[in-house]
C-alpha cells in the first residue's frame, strides 16, 4: 500500500466500507488506519454513503454526540452497542451550504446519525472520534450528477475538510457463494475491479461514467448501484479531473472489491 503525500489541500477519497466485521479484520484495519496516519489531519469530514439515498440533499444532525444508524442484520449484538460521538458539527454544516450553487437545496435532518457506511470506516481511521462528521445524503444515482457535486463541493478541501464517498467497488451480494471474509473473488467481481483499476488509472472518467455499457461482470457486480456511484462524488473534487487517482487499498474481503483510491 502507498499512500500518496499531500501538502495545501486535503484530499478527497473513496473508501469501501465493509460491514461491521471489517472491524475484525487485521488487513483492512491496518491498511484504513495507515491511510489515515498518512493524511493532514482534517478538520471535519464530511462523508457521502450508499446508505443514504435521499433527495434533494440533506445532511445529517450536526449536534455533538453523533448518533449512529445501526443499517444492517444478523451480526453479533456488539455491533449495535458501538458509539462514535464526534463534536458539534454546526459551522461544517454552514460551510457546506456556504459553497453549494445558489438555488441548490440542502436540507438537514435534526435526527439522522451516520449509517456503517460512514461509522464503520471512520471508527478506525480516526478512532478518538474527535473530528467533527456529517453525512451528505446521496440525492442521485447519475453519474454525471454526482460530479457535479463533486465540484461544488471541492472547495471543502481548501477549509481542511475531507471528503470521503464510501461504497464498495463490487457490490453484488446476492450473488455470492462463499460467505466468508476470505474467500476468493467470482470472475465477475475480479472482471470489474480491474476494469475499473486500468479506467482509474488512466484517469478516464468517461470509461467510469458508462459503466452499464462498457463494464464486464454488469449487472452483477453491481445489481444496484448505490455502493459504487460515491466514487463520482470523490471524483469531482479532483483538483485536477484528468490526473489519475492513487489506489491506496486493494483485494477483496468476501470476495468483493475493497480497491480504495485518493484523489489530490
Amino acid at each position: 500500500m502507498t499512500v500518496p503525500s499531500t501538502r495545501d489541500r486535503m484530499p478527497a477519497l473513496y473508501l469501501g466500507h465493509g460491514a461491521p466485521p471489517l472491524l475484525d479484520d487485521p488487513l483492512w484495519t491496518a491498511e484504513l488506519s495507515a491511510w489515515a496516519a498518512g493524511l493532514p489531519r482534517p478538520e471535519a469530514i464530511l462523508i457521502v454513503s450508499a446508505h443514504w439515498e435521499s433527495a434533494p440533499m440533506t445532511l445529517s444532525s450536526p449536534d455533538a454526540g453523533t448518533p449512529l444508524v445501526y443499517d444492517f442484520s444478523g451480526f453479533e449484538p456488539r455491533y449495535f452497542a458501538m458509539t462514535y460521538p464526534t463534536p458539534d458539527a454546526t459551522a461544517l454544516a454552514e460551510l457546506v451550504a456556504s459553497v453549494l450553487p445558489a438555488g441548490e437545496p440542502l436540507h438537514q435532518h435534526p435526527r439522522r446519525g451516520l449509517d456503517h457506511g460512514a461509522w464503520v470506516p471512520l471508527k478506525v481511521m480516526y478512532p478518538a472520534g474527535d473530528i467533527p462528521v456529517l453525512q451528505l445524503s446521496l440525492p442521485s444515482l447519475d453519474p454525471l450528477r454526482l460530479l457535479e457535486i463533486g465540484r461544488a463541493l471541492q472547495p471543502l478541501r481548501d477549509h481542511g475538510v475531507l471528503i470521503i464517498g464510501s461504497g464498495y467497488l463490487t457490490h453484488g451480494l446476492p450473488f455470492l457463494r462463499d460467505w466468508r471474509p476470505e474467500a476468493a473473488p467470482p470472475g465477475w467481481s475480479k472482471d470489474f475491479d480491474a476494469w475499473a483499476a486500468e479506467a482509474l488509472d488512466r484517469g478516464d472518467v468517461d470509461a467510469l461514467t458508462g459503466y452499464r455499457d462498457r463494464a464486464p461482470g454488469m449487472p452483477y457486480a453491481h445489481p444496484t448501484v448505490e455502493h459504487y456511484v460515491p466514487l463520482f462524488i470523490t471524483l469531482g473534487a479532483a483538483t485536477d479531473p484528468g490526473r489519475p487517482p492513487a489506489t491506496v487499498i486493494d483485494g477483496y474481503f468476501f470476495g468483493l472489491s475493497k480497491r480504495s483510491i485518493q484523489v489530490a
